[in-house]
């Protein structure tokens, strides 16, 4: 077995430069209304596409992974990453750009749904019980943090040069990506050998479904909700600063967002490490998350917001790290890859419906409406968890103890 320290950096180091062509579209998709002439509905479903796309592909991802490993699958789901953040560039140009942008986030999801399936079973296989959640905090974090990078990248220098520009820098540093993975990862995970994929295996234990609902709340309210309406928020209040226009000042704010969650992610897996139980802090997280959403709700200037935006990241990072070590103790490790499979699968299906449902709402309810019931979100997943975990385990702080292979 590889060494952990070694393994987890190596993956954190590639899944970080592929994250920025995650990130550049935020700050310049949602104005593809006055770029382009595209519709807001339209612009909800090409945000979406690439989370409508994992849903069909994150379970056969995650059983691909137990049946061939892991190496492979992540170096070519980060080439595929790769392909379609060039094909951004491209769509700008093209004719029918909508259906081009549309096509770039199908492939993004399909190349994400590998990455992300491989690089969380990755970290499982190399940990114990007394490092797994600070190693997943690691990894999650390293996946997030190319993500306000490509924020920033997005917002400041299509500001600055172009979109064109932004999506070109993008796709360079995802190809960098499979480089470097090509050149550092190992191969974990090869516990099955089978020769079909079934894309409908689905892992229905309960601490996977219990794990993958309350993924779903908060990616709805986190990266559906939020990051498809900021830009807008940020229009209509008319809060600028350094010059920035409503792109690069909503990427620099996702950007805030997203390092507070990065920051909080390992913090907060390795503290459900050092206490014995994952419980405490991801109710300690939810609480925060729901205090942010709280001062988005009622936020009028910058200030404001940047604290809202703070304490929003800060809840989901803390909860990341912890709630993959939860599902990692409760999962024997030969199913870990169609366990994240799943968990990704529900994670996604929130994500994709946040823009989907929050973008035609905003004329009719307003962001204030929006927001407030994004703060109940956290709270509602407190409650699944607990009733997920009582229900496996009959306790409801149950203690950290990996599972063997069945």
């Amino acid at each position: 077995m590889n060494r952990p320290h070694p393994v987890v950096a190596a993956v954190v180091v590639s899944t970080f430069f592929v994250g920025f062509g995650g990130g550049v579209v935020f700050p310049i998709l949602p104005n593809l209304e006055a770029v382009l002439g595209v519709s807001p509905f339209v612009v909800g479903v090409i945000l979406s596409a690439n989370r409508f796309t994992r849903l069909l592909a994150n379970a056969p991802a995650g059983s691909l992974v137990d049946r061939v490993g892991t190496r492979k699958p992540l170096l070519v789901g980060l080439f595929v990453e790769a392909l379609a953040t060039a094909g951004y560039a491209v769509a700008l140009h093209a004719p029918l750009p909508e259906a081009w942008f549309l096509a770039a986030r199908v492939l993004w999801g399909v190349g994400s749904a590998l990455v992300f399936a491989t690089a969380y079973t990755i970290a499982s296989d190399v940990s114990t019980e007394g490092s797994l959640g600070a190693s997943m905090g690691v990894v999650r974090g390293g996946i997030t943090l190319g993500f306000p990078a490509g924020l920033v990248l997005g917002g400041v220098v299509s500001d600055a040069y172009s979109v064109t520009v932004a999506f070109v820098v993008a796709a360079a540093f995802a190809l960098l990506a499979s480089v470097v993975a090509y050149a550092t990862v190992p191969e974990t995970h090869v516990s099955e050998r089978r020769t079909a994929v079934k894309p409908w295996e689905l892992h229905t234990a309960v601490p996977t479904l219990t794990v993958g609902f309350v993924n779903f709340g908060l990616y709805f309210a986190y990266l559906g909700a939020l990051f498809s309406t900021l830009v807008l928020f940020v229009d209509a209040n008319d809060i600028a600063v350094w010059g920035y226009g409503p792109q690069g000042m909503s990427g620099l704010l996702m950007a805030v967002t997203v390092v507070a969650a990065s920051a909080f992610m390992f913090a907060g897996g390795k503290a459900s490490d050092a206490s014995g139980s994952r419980v405490p802090t991801l109710f300690v997280f939810l609480l925060v998350s729901f205090a942010g959403f709280l001062a988005l709700a009622v936020a009028d200037s910058l200030a404001a917001l940047v604290v809202a935006c703070v304490c929003i990241g800060a809840g989901q990072g803390g909860t990341s790290g912890p709630l993959l070590a939860l599902l990692g103790d409760l999962t024997p490790g030969d199913q870990m890859g169609r366990a994240m499979g799943t968990n990704n699968v529900l994670g996604d299906l929130g994500g994709a419906l946040g823009p989907v449902v929050t973008l035609p709402l905003l004329d009719p309810v307003g962001f204030t409406a929006i927001y407030a019931a994004c703060a109940l979100v956290p709270l509602l997943a407190g409650v699944v968890l607990v009733a997920g975990l009582y229900a496996q385990t009959g306790e409801l702080r149950p203690r950290t103890a990996r599972l063997p292979e069945d």
